[in-house]
């Protein structure tokens, strides 16, 4: 069994979270300039094993696609022609930036740092897998 690994899309950095072999802990593993990104995980699949991607999927409250699905949406469709080995989904993505901003706090994670927008990409990708692998549409796999 490979590791899931999220994806937190940004026009210019990504957060990158990956769960243990075993799929039990989510956790932060980088944040890549955007336009590194397919390289990136290019080298990252050929050391490690990995069965599913998870994108995060930027909605709206109403339900309507942001701003922002317009770069995720061709993202989604050259990961799955880039990585066919591997499963790509798309995960609900809402206010994990503001979940990841009040873990921080709460964390003790001092102001100044919680201002790195690398950081806040981590955790929100973090945040995004953890939700995936709590999700309905994980355990029915």
């Amino acid at each position: 069994m490979g590791r899931v690994l999220a994806i937190d899309y940004g026009t210019r950095r990504t957060g990158i979270a990956v769960t243990d072999p075993l799929r039990i802990i989510a956790g932060a593993l980088e944040t890549v300039p955007t336009h590194t990104l397919h390289a990136w995980l290019a080298a990252y699949l050929t050391t490690e094993s990995v069965d599913i991607i998870v994108v995060g999927h930027p909605i709206r409250m109403d339900g309507s696609p942001s701003e922002t699905m317009a770069q995720i949406a061709p993202l989604v469709e050259k990961l799955r022609a880039d990585h066919p080995a591997q499963r790509v989904v798309m995960h609900d993505e809402r206010f994990t930036s503001r979940l990841a901003q009040r873990a921080m706090r709460d964390g003790g994670v001092k102001k100044m740092a919680r201002r790195d927008k690398a950081l806040v990409d981590r955790v929100s990708a973090t945040i995004i897998l953890q939700d995936y692998l709590e999700s309905r549409e994980y355990k029915e796999l």
